[in-house]
Order: C-alpha cells, then structure tokens, then sequence
C-alpha cells in the first residue's frame, strides 16, 4: 500500500515562521518549500535529472495544459506524469481554475462549473469540479488542488463574497467526486480578496469541511504590494496549524521570506523560469537582466555566493553572449541558476528556522539586497 499524505508541523520560529514536513505517495518534503512550475509536465529548459541536482523537491503541473494536450487520458495510459516526464519526486496538480478564469471572455462561470474555448484551438471545453477531480486523479497527482474561481483585482465585496460562497460548494463536490484512495491529498483554497471579514468566512469554511492542507489565493494577482503584505499578516494564522499552508503564484524572493514569516509552508510561481528566459537574474544584491551592457566584459559569476553550475563554471560575459545570440544554452543555465536561487533561499529559511535565528536571517537577506556588506547570508546561531 502506498504512503499516504500527511504532514508534520516540526518548529516554530519565534517569528512565526514555520518548519515542517510533509509525506506523499511519491516521497518527502521539507517545507518551507519552492515548488517550480512545470505546467505541461516539464519545467521549461531544464531535465528532471537537472531538477533533482539543483534540490527541487516537488513540482507543480497544470490540470487546464494537460487536459487539452495531450490529454489526460493518454498520460494515465502512459503511467501518470511521474512516469510521463520521468519524474520520481512528488507532483501537485494545480485545478487549471486560474487559467480558465485569466481567458476572459473566452468562458463562462455557472454554479455547474465553467465553459470555455481552448486557447489552443477554440474547441468547447467544461470543467466542472468533478472533472478537475477526475483529470488530477488520472494524472496521479500527489497533490489535488480544488477547483475554485479566482476572482479578479479589483473586485466588490459583494461579488467576491458570492464567488467564496460557491468555491466553498466547489470545495465540498471535489472531496465528493475522489475516486482514488492512492494516499494523495485534496487541498482547499481561501478566497476572499483583500477583504478580511471574507477570508475568515472562506477559512472558517474550509475548516469545517476539512482538507489536507489549505491554500491561499486570489494574491498575485495585480494588487498592490502593500495590500498583498496585510492580507498576509492575517490569513495563514487562520488556517490549523497542524496542516500545510500554500500560497499560491508567489512571489519575489522577498516575498517568499516576507510570507514564510507570515506562517506560510509552500510556493509556487512562474517567475524564476520566465524572468530567466527574458534575461533577468536573481542573486544575494537583487534581481538584475544579464543584457545590461556593464556584463559585456564581466568575468563575474552572476552571484559569488551562489553554488550552482552555472556560478560555478561560466562568466556574465559569456552568458551575457549566449542570451544575445539566443542561443538555447543560455535560457538552459540562467534557468538553473535562477531555480537553485530560489530553491537556496528556502534551505536557508529551513536552516535559519530549526536555529530560532530567523529574524536574524531576514536582516542579513535584506541588507544584502540593500547592497550592505558582502552580498552574503549570514545569521549568528546559537
């Protein structure tokens, strides 16, 4: 019988940050944790095995990209996605609610669920929440997110407190409509904008439905950073604490440690894979593009504390050569670096954590982002 999902919560910092684990049918995670995004089961320029050596832990996948192609039924003929992309980690599945809900007028919403015209060919498509159920399950998910809607920003209380209301009766048709007992996990998700009155119906809801592990959306979405900020120093604090919590589509680096403070246990986001592509670069003094023309005769790494192969191996100058020439290494290292970035940051949180010493990181991460000192990360430990 496979291991089934559960979740230990390990410490808390003095901050509030917190330290856990959580295990699944496909392995453990130590959480807090970074989870790239791999929508049509391949995190864009870069191998599983790549993955694995940069210490990724758990990936995301797009129910919505899957379900239109190649289909889902093909990858559970093909054995799931673990075996479809060769990968023998853990997967969540996002619900692909997101997705259906950016195509505008290409869907509509009704209490069933939502029709929309594939992006791809302008077919007729429904995803109700027993089909997203069904499409994760024949993926063989870890994972399960529940469909929901994302509502969008700015939005009026009354409307977001109708859209809470049925993603709640969403939430209840998911947990119905499971047909595998595979030990994966089924996931809730607060709505509620910016509106806390809202996220305490929405969470108070959930609560009493019982999840896995619940989810915070509808940020991210083009509100404004410092609405994002209080929105958080509230929501995972009204989540149990005996289960993991995950922000949804976030963020920046200093966000994830601005969140992790928060009390929050899971990320994902889009942004160190994209912004690779499109030449920007995360390290320990900020985010920089490797275009600017200072990096023409650079023989610098992109960050000198970094480890990656990329730190390791090869200059701005000639990277700065690659994403001019466009060539498809460059897109290949500067995504490794920007993942390992990322997925470094999170096992310094661990660390900084288990030593009751996050706060002290914070300081150490944001001076260095503030050009103060070295550039490195440091923290006294006790």
């Amino acid at each position: 019988m496979k291991t089934r999902f559960n979740f230990e919560h390990l410490h808390t910092d003095p901050s509030g940050a917190r330290r856990g684990r959580f295990i699944t049918p496909h392995g453990s995670v130590e959480t807090p944790i970074f989870m790239p995004v791999g929508t049509a089961a391949t995190v864009k320029a870069m191998t599983t095995g790549e993955l694995t050596a940069i210490g990724t832990q758990i990936i995301l996948a797009n129910t919505y990209h899957l379900f239109l192609r190649p289909g889902h039924d093909l990858v559970k003929k093909m054995g799931g996605v673990h075996r479809f992309m060769n990968w023998s980690g853990p997967v969540l599945t996002d619900s692909g609610g997101y997705q259906v809900f950016s195509l505008g007028d290409l869907r509509t919403i009704s209490e069933k669920g939502v029709e929309f015209r594939s992006h791809i060919d302008g077919s007729k498509r429904f995803l109700s929440p027993e089909v997203a159920v069904e499409i994760q399950e024949a993926l063989g998910a870890d994972i399960i997110m529940q469909l929901d809607e994302c509502p969008p920003h700015p939005a009026k209380h009354e409307y977001l407190a109708r859209s809470l209301e049925m993603s709640l009766r969403w939430g209840k048709r998911c947990k119905e409509a499971r047909r595998k007992d595979d030990g994966s996990a089924l996931f809730g998700i607060m709505q509620g904008g910016m509106f806390e009155d809202l996220r305490r119906i929405s969470a108070a809801g959930l609560i009493d439905e019982g999840y896995d592990g619940y989810a915070m959306g509808g940020l991210s979405v083009g509100e404004p950073k410092e609405k994002m900020i209080e929105v958080l120093s509230y929501a995972p604090n009204l989540l149990p604490t005996g289960k993991p919590r995950y922000l949804m589509g976030v963020g920046r680096p200093e966000d994830l440690v601005m969140a992790v403070e928060s009390g929050v246990d899971m990320f994902d986001c889009v942004m160190p894979t994209r912004n690779a592509r499109n030449g920007q670069l995360f390290n320990r003094r900020g985010a920089f593009n490797i275009k600017r023309l200072e990096n023409r005769e650079s023989e610098e790494p992109i960050d000198p504390h970094c480890g990656c192969e990329t730190c390791k191996n090869y200059s701005r100058a000639y990277l700065r050569h690659l994403f001019i020439c466009k060539e498809i290494l460059g897109h290949r290292l500067l995504t490794q670096h920007n993942l390992f970035f990322y997925l470094d940051l999170m096992d310094n949180m661990r660390k900084a954590i288990e030593k009751d010493q996050f706060t002290a990181f914070k300081s150490s991460f944001y001076a260095a982002q503030a050009g103060d000192g070295d550039g490195g990360w440091s923290w006294p430990e006790k």
